[in-house]
């Protein structure tokens, strides 16, 4: 009896742990559970996060590029205008009138200016970061040529037709006289840099000075003010945001060009890229120098080839001429609804190669070391007739003088891939893989320099915060490689779209500082 009792309770002890064991275990898992649960709250919350930002980034996109107003024509067609085309159009009229269609009437000193060989006070020393005027026109171009160059004009013409490249003619000549008002206000209010050397500026510099009500000239005290303007902030910021995008829009271009053209894969490209890039970029002032070499090259070669095609396709030229100027004008467009698609594939196409108005290129114009503030205005301006007539027309030429059958149904870069293998054979698409890698790393190693003065405005004068956006910028060069992220193409169009709306909030009022320092420079052109 005794014996049954031990061993009943030996069971019941048994029992009761096996339970304990039981109900412990249950609360372990239970609390596994809700640690999961916890898990896929916070990254759900995370995700609806992101999803929020890709949604207000694609909306702003919307806002900016899409269409505000639509103007009914004849043929049953609208006519799109975005926010972006309603600001910049006027602008480029407006300024154009108000120097007197300066892009037709100083052509002559445009040229002057950039074959006249400076003094020995004006000639830059790399070395100590002090730029001539030719060499911030070279960073400039490096900026502006790129992927629109190319696979842009491709898709203008594919989507408005051969009269696309009339617009975007006449959107570089209005644009010219904007580029040279933005370029000689951020040589008016340009800064010595006590980190690179030589000079600094841009619209966050002159957006300051016009909030602080500071003259032309004035210096700084202390480098860069404690009490900042909130409009220059949000420029700088905003100009930032766009190059970061656009780093990860090379990165990609670069990769597909050499795994179409070499077979060689994004990763391998990525890194070599990122690798090549981070040596110059991390290195004090070793960006305007290889600049200094790659662009003219670069530009040279594109402009030789199209020579060459043009000459081996002579008879044709005429034809090429007639078929622009008429399906810019055409009757048959507008009847059948398709003057819409011409005109704003030409505008659109002009607006987003030549950057005028958006002040991107004046970071490079303040840069420069010149005896008159408006040689940088003029630098600039050419700048656009070089980046729109000529190498976008280099683009427009070789796809026009294609026979319209061997592109029909194709789209892209694939387009011009078939243009160039036509007129060169297999040489042509490894030339357009070498040509797209060139524009794209030079349109890089630009947008870095663009982004100096504006960190520095930003954070002050210190390297940390340099080499910290340096590095952001290589590792979204890296990323691009590997993948194309919609979303980020829309963050460069929304960072441009508002540097946009800022930097002509300011250049409207401030526009007769440029326009004094234009009378100025002329009333000495002529008593010299």
């Amino acid at each position: 009896m005794r014996r049954c009792t031990e061993v009943s309770k030996i069971k019941s002890i048994k029992v009761r742990s096996v339970k304990g064991i039981a109900t412990k275990e249950k609360n372990m898992a239970s609390i596994a559970l809700n640690r999961q649960r916890q898990k896929l709250s916070l990254g759900g919350e995370m995700n609806s996060l992101l999803n929020g930002i890709v949604f207000v980034i694609e909306k702003m996109t919307a806002l900016l590029w899409g269409d505000l107003l639509r103007i009914p024509l004849p043929g049953g067609s609208t006519l799109g205008l975005s926010p972006m085309v309603l600001l910049l159009i006027p602008a480029g009229i407006y300024y154009t009138l108000r120097t007197k269609f300066l892009p037709i009437r100083m052509f002559r000193e445009m040229l002057s200016v950039l074959i006249e060989k400076p003094d020995a006070k004006m000639q830059g020393d790399l070395s100590k970061g002090k730029l001539s005027g030719l060499q911030t026109l070279i960073v400039s171009t490096a900026t502006r040529v790129g992927m629109g160059n190319l696979v842009g004009v491709v898709a203008a013409i594919s989507g408005g037709g051969a009269g696309a490249v009339f617009w975007m003619w006449i959107t570089a000549l209005i644009g010219s006289s904007t580029a040279f008002i933005e370029a000689t206000l951020a040589q008016l209010h340009k800064r010595k840099d006590p980190l690179y050397g030589g000079f600094r500026g841009g619209p966050a510099y002159y957006i300051h000075d016009f909030f602080f009500k500071n003259k032309p000239g004035e210096k700084l005290e202390e480098g860069i003010p404690k009490k900042k303007s909130i409009i220059a902030v949000l420029f700088a910021l905003s100009g930032l945001i766009c190059w970061a995008g656009i780093s990860q829009v090379i990165g990609n271009s670069v990769s597909s060009a050499f795994e179409n053209a070499f077979s060689i894969k994004p990763l391998i490209s990525s890194i070599l890229l990122v690798l090549i890039a981070a040596v110059i970029v991390l290195r004090k002032n070793a960006t305007a120098r290889v600049l200094d070499v790659i662009v003219p090259v670069m530009a040279g070669l594109y402009f030789a080839m199209t020579v060459f095609v043009i000459l081996t396709h002579l008879p044709a030229l005429p034809r090429v001429f007639e078929r622009i100027f008429s399906e810019a004008f055409g009757l048959r467009q507008i009847v059948s609804g398709g003057f819409a698609a011409v005109l704003m594939n030409g505008v659109k196409r002009g607006l987003f190669s030549n950057e005028a108005g958006s002040g991107s290129a004046p970071c490079a114009a303040a840069a420069a070391d010149t005896d008159h503030p408006v040689k940088m205005g003029l630098f600039q301006a050419i700048g656009v007739f070089i980046d729109t007539i000529v190498l976008c027309s280099c683009t427009a030429f070789i796809m026009l003088m294609t026979p319209e059958g061997m592109i029909k149904d194709l789209q892209g870069m694939d387009i011009l891939q078939m243009a160039m293998n036509y007129h060169f054979g297999a040489f042509g698409k490894i030339f357009i893989a070498v040509i797209l890698w060139l524009f794209s790393f030079s349109t890089f190693l630009g947008i870095l320099f663009y982004a100096r003065s504006n960190v520095s405005y930003i954070f002050g004068d210190n390297w940390g915060s340099q080499t910290a956006y340096k590095v952001f910028a290589l590792i979204m060069l890296f990323v691009g490689g590997l993948a194309q992220y919609t979303v980020v193409w829309d963050l460069g169009d929304v960072g441009i779209g508002l540097m946009t709306i800022f930097n002509l909030l300011v250049m409207y009022p401030l526009s007769k500082e440029a326009l004094s320092s234009l009378k100025n420079f002329e009333e000495k052109r002529k008593t010299a």
